[in-house]
């Protein structure tokens, strides 16, 4: 058994999910994703990646008590893919390219268990009534958000035809994907949710380092959502070769 192989069902409770997408030019990207995935593309033209910032309680293997569980915030950047299976099954799920994370515990046994590219960084959340901000000094990270009582316009560049349509690229996705390159193996770990009714929000500004190291220039932001209280599952994660 491989530990990194997400070798066990996870129970999880979302205190608060704030997730931005972002559209990308397709070429962009294109070399970012493992050779066993396709881009989830828009129009043939947009790929897509999301900004998931998450309040996250009592993560735990199934069956433990929670009180065993961890409690952290969440960082991370997923990019929407495709992955047909050996069964010629077409899957839609994500691709983590990096994970951020403000407890070293979760760090290690992120690292330890998952192939989701775990670092430890200082996060700060900033709430009332009428805004959301998260900042890390050391991942050059700020998003702030305002809660609007009224409908949301989606963000003026959106490739988006509507709110309907940017739904699709909100998450969260059944599947997860992760890749050995030297063994050619695809980990698929299926996510299990209730009552997910994300809300839209308004984006007041953003800055997000992680997108210097790839070089994303032409990022559009897409579309904002956030959802709260969310019981999350995930099954173990299941391994086939990919040739």
């Amino acid at each position: 058994m491989t530990f990194k192989n997400h070798p066990f069902a996870v129970n999880a409770f979302f205190e608060h999910s704030l997730v931005l997408t972002f559209a990308i030019p397709k070429a962009q990207v294109a070399g970012v994703i493992p050779e066993c995935l396709e881009l989830d593309l828009l129009r043939n033209e947009w790929a897509f990646l999301a900004v998931a910032m998450v309040q996250t309680k009592n993560l735990r293997p199934a069956g433990f008590p929670e009180w065993m569980g961890n409690d952290f915030f969440l960082i991370g950047y997923r990019i929407f893919v495709r992955y047909r299976t050996s069964s010629g099954k077409h899957l839609r799920g994500l691709y983590i390219l990096q994970s951020e994370t403000d407890s070293h515990q979760m760090t290690f046994l992120g690292n330890i268990f998952t192939h989701y590219t775990y670092s430890t960084t200082d996060i700060s959340v900033m709430v009332d009534d009428k805004s959301r901000t998260v900042r890390s000094r050391k991942s050059a990270f700020e998003i702030a958000i305002e809660h609007c009582p009224e409908d949301v316009p989606l963000p003026a560049d959106s490739p988006f035809a509507d709110w309907k349509e940017a739904r699709k690229f909100a998450g969260p996705m059944p599947y997860t994907f992760g890749y050995d390159k030297t063994k050619k193996e695809v980990v698929i770990v299926e996510g299990v949710r209730k009552s997910w009714k994300p809300v839209p929000v308004m984006v007041n500004s953003y800055s997000v380092g992680f997108f210097d190291q790839l070089h994303l220039s032409d990022a559009v932001l897409a579309s904002a959502f956030e959802v709260s209280n969310i019981p999350y599952h995930w099954k173990k994660g299941r391994v086939e070769k990919w040739i």
